[in-house]
């Protein structure tokens, strides 16, 4: 684990040189030597960032056949991504944003770590900053097939694959794909797989969507936050992931039109999230409770049923909700939902 000084010294260093004031700057290095700076994780991998100019979103995604690869990729509203790969240093992930928070481009951020790096060529690593400005970086001894192609808001990259097409690949999927920008993104991922992807095949993968606008509270600005550690097929999973989370974004929308009282959009909102997560007994129950809340118990009665049937433990959380006030105080409406066959 590398010190604090280190850290605090290679961002100064790296903004130093990021802005051309070279001169000097390598003073600043506190007895950083070679073993410091010694690649010892060869996350070797394919990733993709990218920005959504319509919505203002940073996005990042990768798949490695590694461990927990989602210790790589990086955002941050109103900031940028960064994906840092090949034998990497997780420091550019960190410094690349906060070089960029403090006003420089993703080419000055990346030129100055590159040059306060010295085992550059060996390490792979995209950013994009709030312009939208991309840069990338394959060094020279990233093991081949090694690669990368940059696109308006966008770059993919990827070493140590099975083939050198697999970039190229996930550029056109990305250019060519609709829906939101997670979609495109795994899209792009899922390319990079169907030309070979990583030689040694897959293990883990991950992928993350932050708002457009900070709002300063982290679980708010992260509208995707995904990963799959370990996995034969993480990319299935990762999708299965996404589907689900989409599922719960549609069970709010449909929560917020109950209260509203606009229950045929409650209704329609709930359709989604069990079309994209079906037989998913959370979303059907909750789906159910806030029926009722509505006054709506006939509508309500059928779905509690069918959870029932499937795990009857929901039955028995049934009358507990009450004293929550999640289900009204009614002894006898209590009784119909639990007496249910």
């Amino acid at each position: 684990m590398r010190s604090h000084s280190f850290v605090a010294n290679r961002l100064l260093v790296a903004a130093f040189l990021g802005s051309g004031l070279v001169c000097g700057a390598m003073l600043a290095v506190d007895n950083v030597n070679a073993s410091e700076n010694r690649p010892i994780r060869p996350v070797n991998t394919y990733s993709i960032v990218a920005y959504d100019s319509a919505t203002g979103q940073f996005g990042a995604a990768v798949q490695s056949h590694w461990f927990k690869v989602a210790d790589v990729i990086w955002a941050e509203p109103e900031v940028g991504a960064v994906a840092t790969q090949s034998l990497v240093d997780f420091s550019y992930g960190p410094l690349g944003l906060e070089m960029m928070k403090l006003g420089k481009t993703a080419n000055q951020a990346l030129a100055g770590l590159i040059a306060s790096d010295p085992q550059s060529s060996v390490r792979q690593v995209a950013m994009i900053d709030a312009y939208g400005n991309v840069a990338t970086h394959t060094g020279a001894n990233c093991i081949a097939e090694a690669g990368h192609i940059t696109g308006k808001n966008y770059s993919v990259q990827a070493n140590l694959m099975r083939n050198s097409t697999v970039w190229q690949a996930m550029a056109e999927a990305f250019e060519s794909a609709e829906g939101d920008l997670a979609e495109r993104m795994l899209l792009a991922m899922e390319a990079a797989q169907g030309e070979g992807g990583d030689i040694r095949g897959m293990q883990s993968a991950a992928i993350v969507v932050v708002t457009g606008q900070a709002t300063g509270q982290s679980w708010r600005d992260r509208i995707v936050d995904l990963r799959v550690d370990d996995s034969p097929e993480p990319l299935k999973e990762l999708r299965r992931l996404l589907n689900i989370s989409r599922a719960y974004e549609h069970m709010n929308k449909g929560d917020d039109y109950i209260t509203l009282k606009k229950l045929d959009s409650a209704a329609a909102e709930y359709a989604m999230a069990e079309a994209l997560a079906p037989g998913n007994p959370e979303i059907m129950f909750w789906n159910a409770v806030s029926l009722v809340t509505a006054g709506e118990v006939d509508r309500a009665l059928p779905i509690f049923k069918k959870v029932f049937a499937i795990d009857n433990s929901w039955r028995i959380l049934v009358p507990r909700l009450v004293k929550s006030e999640l289900l009204p105080d009614d002894e006898e409406l209590i009784s119909r939902i639990v007496d249910l066959k």
